[in-house]
């Protein structure tokens, strides 16, 4: 098989009317055959085909599910294997039979990171040609982002949606991607896209103060944030766009300095979730 995994998935669906019988794929759960410890969940972020079928959908609570999966997961006696049947069991007392899952089928791997991200391109969040052309921005980075903390093993063990206004005051919509706790430090990580409009830089620019205020006085801990950006040049050290694109993304990347806010981009993020799974000790 030249190398390639012998894995399993199964495909978990949201079903808002049993009764119709209409569903809209939502997350996988694949596994490595040979190890059966070696399983990963991964559900959408993009709930728009879920509030098209039922505009009403409880996408929070179709979130926790997902942490929920995974901490079953954690916790299966891997000489067993992973035993479907209970998490079956588990979606639909906990979702009146609104979550199913499909019977597992076999598929080749390269690795398990790069099969689920075809396998969720392919059943969950599937898009032309031209839509992945276009897929850019914030949503593309935090993908990166959550990709590469997965890799490392630490993406369950972190904060994620840390919510601001648990730091600033009641009100404050702002939602920091994730983030976790080595010691006296809190690290959190947010997308920030330069490339179309510079107002999320500002927005986490202008909170940074509060947020860090906050953090020292609630956790008594000092707050070091980080933004991740799109690199401002191609693998070639081209720069990509026209003048005025270079000097927003500059601009951007000033504002938030100028609060001591960390500006990296994708291309650190392999050695950002190195240090987070050695300090959360992987």
């Amino acid at each position: 098989m030249n190398g390639r995994l012998q894995c399993e998935f199964l495909l978990i669906r949201y079903v808002p009317d049993p009764v119709k019988d209409e569903f809209v794929n939502i997350g996988v759960m694949l596994r490595d055959v040979a190890h059966p410890d070696a399983v990963a969940v991964r559900f959408t972020k993009d709930w728009a085909r879920v509030r098209c079928v039922d505009p009403d959908a409880d996408v929070a609570m179709l979130e926790a599910m997902e942490t929920e999966m995974r901490q079953q997961l954690l916790e299966q006696n891997p000489e067993k294997g992973p035993e479907t049947n209970p998490l079956l069991k588990t979606i639909e007392d906990s979702f009146s039979h609104q979550l199913q899952m499909t019977g597992p089928k076999g598929c080749l791997a390269e690795n398990m990171a790069a099969e689920m991200d075809q396998l969720m391109r392919l059943y969950v969040e599937p898009r032309t040609q031209k839509a992945r052309q276009a897929l850019g921005g914030r949503q593309a980075i935090a993908r990166s982002m959550r990709m590469h903390f997965e890799h490392a093993r630490v993406w369950d063990l972190m904060r994620r949606r840390i919510a601001a206004s648990a730091y600033t005051q009641p009100g404050d919509p702002l939602k920091i991607d994730c983030g976790y706790r080595p010691n006296g430090v809190v690290r959190m990580f947010h997308a920030v896209s330069l490339t179309g409009d510079v107002e999320l830089a500002k927005v986490l620019a202008f909170s940074a103060p509060s947020l860090r205020t906050g953090v020292a006085r609630i956790e008594n801990a000092e707050l070091e944030l980080t933004a991740i950006v799109e690199p401002l040049r191609d693998g070639n050290g081209h720069v990509a766009g026209d003048q005025d694109r270079i000097e927003q993304y500059r601009f951007g990347v000033e504002a938030m300095e100028a609060q001591q806010i960390r500006v990296l981009t994708v291309n650190d993020l392999e050695r950002v979730a190195e240090t987070a799974k050695r300090e959360l000790r992987v």
